[in-house]
């Protein structure tokens, strides 16, 4: 069994999401905490540059983004349903619009000064405004229409309806979880656990729903430091490719940017890819060569 790394802070929704999962799956892991903006010297050395969190590692492999991240943990606990692709039109179209509509109206409808109590509380008070102001920079940078709060806060009310009519069963698609719960989850765990908001008093069957998928986040990691993950990074090897480029295919080096906000790019030599995302190698003295795998969907690839 590969030794899991993830990067993550206690308040990001998208590394609940991922710790969910990895609850859920069984899998060991180990856990380094990460400031909760850049910058994050020790893990960029890994990611390049790359600025959302969580970030995964195994040894020398690097996953960006929850859709790589996910995909890597269907691979390993057997589990292909966790894996976006292999899952029906309906629910790649329902986890698309949860990860991004949903989650963005979800924030902007309900951060409020609860929000910014736990980030005191976690941090410190100059950290906050760090947060912030980090925050407002990077809105300014997206690409992603925000809404009006009021109107956030009515779309995601309508998600919660939609949501109660859904659960017939245990979970969003049948009996048992699939990606699309998993992603339903981490916004709303935001707006509930974070932010405090009773948004399930009418709403009896998402908040079962939402009790059995906390319920899955019982497997404590192993805190390591950020020292510890770069000596695994420089001790180990990248997996081996299973279907690389052709050498003059790869010579190219690219860069790869997210396409709606944390438009950080990672830069370096494209040596796999297929329908599903792209596995970058890069070099740096302090860990040797690194893989760094991203997904296509939310991403743009442009050849240097």
């Amino acid at each position: 069994m590969p030794d899991i790394i993830l990067h993550h802070y206690a308040l990001s929704p998208f590394s609940e999401k991922i710790r969910v999962m990895l609850g859920y799956t069984g899998l060991p892991w180990q856990s380094v905490i990460v400031r909760e903006m850049p910058p994050r010297p020790e893990l960029e050395v890994l990611t390049g540059g790359y600025r959302k969190i969580p970030v995964m590692q195994i040894g020398a492999d690097i996953f960006c983004d929850t859709r790589a991240i996910s995909a890597e943990i269907a691979r390993i606990s057997g589990k292909p349903e966790l894996a976006l692709e292999n899952n029906p039109d309906e629910v790649q179209q329902f986890v698309t619009e949860v990860d991004l509509d949903i989650f963005l109206a979800c924030i902007i409808a309900f951060s409020g000064p609860g929000m910014l109590v736990k980030l005191v509380k976690e941090t410190s008070l100059m950290n906050t405004f760090r947060f912030l102001r980090d925050r407002i920079d990077m809105g300014r940078r997206s690409r992603v229409k925000a809404l009006p709060p009021k109107a956030a806060k009515e779309k995601v009310m309508r998600h919660i309806d939609r949501m109660e009519h859904m659960l017939s069963h245990d979970f969003l698609f049948g009996d048992n979880p699939c990606i699309a719960d998993f992603s339903a989850y981490h916004s709303l765990w935001y707006v509930c656990d974070i932010a405090n908001k009773p948004v399930l008093a009418k709403a009896p069957r998402v908040k079962a729903w939402m009790d059995r998928m906390r319920a899955f986040n019982r497997i404590q990691p192993q805190n390591i430091s950020a020292g510890d993950a770069l000596n695994t990074a420089h001790q180990a090897e990248p997996r081996s490719v299973r279907k690389p480029l052709s050498t003059h295919a790869s010579e190219q080096n690219v860069r790869i940017t997210p396409d709606d906000y944390g438009r950080v790019p990672v830069i370096g030599e494209l040596i796999a890819e297929d329908d599903t995302g792209w596995i970058v190698a890069r070099n740096d003295r302090a860990v040797g060569l690194v893989h760094v795998h991203l997904p296509r969907q939310g991403f743009s690839l442009k050849h240097l």
